[in-house]
């Protein structure tokens, strides 16, 4: 009878990890899921490709211009003068602002060049052109000897 008392006092002493294991991954498949909602550039640009890249440059400032030559300034659209007005007001905020252009690779060469140009012409020294990168060529069949 001592035997069956004894039994019934034992504490727990191990932690079920089941409950935790279960939570962590509905957060994660909640975190994965809206992570693609929030995305920066709404404009659909597509991009030159290279094969070397490094990081992006991360900037204040985003100016881009799509196929049909459409002008955004972090998102909003802008002609030329609202562009150059966007700037100044950026500039004002922070003198180290940088900018990253992004182009669509069907734009005519002068015309990028006329963009870099005018972000320049405001006073942003620093700027990065936004690429996508390309997989990197396959090693030759033959191998070397």
């Amino acid at each position: 009878m001592a035997a069956a008392q004894q039994d019934n006092e034992d504490e727990i002493v191990s932690i079920n990890v089941t409950p935790l294991v279960d939570i962590t991954l509905v957060l994660l498949i909640i975190f994965m899921v809206t992570a693609s909602f929030i995305v920066r550039e709404t404009v659909e640009v597509d991009l030159p490709k290279a094969a070397n890249t490094n990081e992006t440059v991360q900037g204040l400032v985003n100016v881009v211009v799509d196929k049909d030559a459409n002008l955004y300034f972090d998102g909003t659209p802008v002609d030329e003068t609202g562009l150059k007005n966007y700037i100044v007001e950026a500039l004002k905020k922070d003198k180290e602002t940088r900018a990253i252009i992004t182009a669509d690779q069907s734009l005519n060469y002068g015309r990028v060049m006329h963009l870099i140009d005018v972000v320049k012409g405001q006073g942003i020294a620093k700027f990065a052109l936004n690429i996508q990168k390309e997989a990197a060529p396959a090693p030759p069949a033959g191998g070397s000897p």
